[in-house]
């Protein structure tokens, strides 16, 4: 008989993908700006060919080195934050808001078929008697000339 063995990875230790690093595409549309999103010249007013070559090299380049200064210096302790507001939300969500939607499910059953018993103990024997008095009630229409 073979044994099956189920292997069960740590998800803080997993391998990163270094290549894609937004699998999920959740910065699409958001950040991705190139120098042609942010500077064009319309026809007719164009600046000499080395000052736009230049402006394109320096925004790209301060572009590039700026979020990876950023990120070097905000990125560890920004993740600090994250990680530890996104816990908190999972602790509330998990110790206090289910618990409490679970309880009130639970309570509200109850008050429910209370509720159930008294509309069908005090109204169904009303809108019997309704019924059967309606029951004799004929409506004829006549054409008169």
């Amino acid at each position: 008989m073979a044994e099956e063995r189920i292997i069960i990875k740590d998800q803080h230790t997993k391998e990163i993908d270094l290549v894609n690093r937004d699998p999920k595409h959740i910065n699409e549309d958001v950040v991705k700006v190139d120098f042609e999103d942010v500077i064009a010249e319309p026809v007719g007013t164009y600046s000499f060919d080395g000052v736009w070559k230049t402006s394109y090299t320096t925004f790209t380049v301060s572009k590039y080195w700026c979020y990876r200064l950023l990120s070097a210096v905000l990125g560890i302790p920004l993740a600090v934050v994250w990680g530890f507001l996104f816990a908190l939300i999972s602790f509330c969500h998990i110790w206090a808001v289910v618990p409490c939607i679970k309880s009130y499910l639970i309570e509200i059953q109850c008050v429910s078929r209370i509720y159930s018993l008294c509309i069908h103990t005090f109204c169904d024997p009303l809108f019997e008697a309704l019924s059967k008095i309606c029951t004799n009630i004929r409506v004829a229409v006549r054409k008169e000339i």
